[in-house]
């Protein structure tokens, strides 16, 4: 086997052989909620710690600031939310996982961040001169920001290694949790610029960060989950993962303290467009990179059901190619009662089934080959779904 990619590395997992095509169509069995009763109970804490956040906004900025916050910071949201999207689109990660990254980016780091800065506070006394304000903006904010959201990548990885199959994986779920965090981080921005400065002060501040900066926070916790979703991809598992995780936790500190630093200590226009903005182009490269990356080992994964008879060829190009995908959904559209949506489901099947023969190949995941099983029955009757 030939390893034409960086990020296919040689595999020490011992999959089942692909078996052959069968000539009737093969029981679909239940398919498992991702993540299971983990995201319900999870999910559980952050309603009770939103309920005390919710309260911390009213006793410290009122009703009325923290509304007309929440809404100016849900305009960046929705914007970076569709971009986000657009990434994922390739092997969509259940919205369940995509909704608890968003959650705890935007309740869990926040409360994490505010206690850790108030136990500073009670225990250093607050910041006495602009020195030191200006070192917990570019020290304390993002190593403990940071942290408190790379927190989230490992739990995320804890409860859906079944949904975390490589760097675009990674840089997904990083790329919510970031979107949280900016999203409350705003609404305390905003709220204040309103309270202090009126409508004037909170148009340059919603400028400042809802138009020149909604991806900043995206970008730095992308970093620690691409650099958890490669190591997952070359069979990383148990606590052979938190090397990586520290090394990309790191990269996003650097990345935040180098953000936070050019508004404190240069000229913050200078260095946006020197620096941040070229910052901001070689992610958006290397997310397109991530995705070819992903299309491959999708095409590479389903070859291999082509050669024992479950696809033809042509299928595999019409599932694993960006511009086979739309002229598959085209094609669909002119079938007989518009069969779009079953398409889609198969498209989307069929880069589950081979995402799961890649979690088998590197051995990091004993249900890998279930997964398998259960993504090729349910292809298996989708395909015939749109063929009959």
């Amino acid at each position: 086997m030939s390893f034409p990619s960086p990020f296919s590395q040689p595999q020490p997992g011992q999959p089942g052989p692909v078996p052959a095509a069968p000539t009737s169509p093969p029981v679909v069995p239940l398919r498992a909620r991702p993540g299971g009763w983990a995201v319900v109970w999870v999910g559980a804490v952050l309603v009770l710690l939103l309920l005390g956040l919710i309260a911390y906004l009213v006793t410290f900025l009122g009703w009325v600031a923290s509304i007309i916050g929440a809404v100016l910071a849900l305009l960046p949201l929705l914007g970076v939310l569709w971009v986000v999207r657009a990434v994922d689109r390739w092997e969509p990660e259940p919205p369940r996982l995509l909704w608890l990254a968003l959650g705890w980016g935007a309740v869990a780091s926040v409360v994490i961040a505010l206690g850790v800065d108030l136990l500073l506070t009670v225990v250093l006394g607050p910041a006495r001169d602009p020195f030191t304000a200006a070192l917990g903006s570019v020290v304390q904010a993002p190593i403990v920001e940071e942290i408190a959201k790379g927190l989230g990548i490992l739990l995320l990885l804890r409860i859906g290694r079944r949904s975390f199959d490589g760097p675009v994986d990674g840089v997904v779920y990083g790329a919510m949790i970031g979107a949280g965090f900016a999203f409350t981080e705003n609404i305390l921005y905003f709220a204040d610029s309103l309270i202090s400065g009126g409508v004037a002060q909170v148009t340059v501040t919603f400028v400042l960060r809802g138009v020149l900066s909604p991806f900043a926070h995206v970008m730095f916790t992308a970093a620690t989950g691409f650099a958890v979703g490669l190591a997952v991809r070359r069979g990383a598992r148990g606590g052979a993962v938190f090397a990586p995780w520290a090394v990309g936790l790191a990269a996003a500190i650097l990345l935040h303290a180098l953000w936070n630093g050019s508004a404190v200590f240069a000229d913050f226009f200078a260095l946006y467009v020197s620096l941040q903005v070229p910052l901001f182009v070689g992610f958006v490269l290397g997310v397109v990179l991530l995705r070819r990356e992903e299309a491959r080992l999708t095409r590479e994964r389903l070859g291999d059901y082509a050669a024992a008879g479950w696809f033809t060829p042509v299928e595999v190009d019409l599932l694993a190619t960006g511009g086979g995908r739309r002229r598959a959904l085209a094609w669909a559209r002119t079938l007989p009662g518009d069969r779009t949506e079953t398409m889609r489901a198969f498209i989307a099947e069929a880069t589950r089934l081979a995402a799961a023969r890649q979690r088998a190949l590197t051995g990091r995941d004993d249900t890998a080959l279930a997964d398998e099983r259960e993504h090729l029955a349910r292809a298996t009757r989708l395909r015939r779904t749109l063929l009959q």
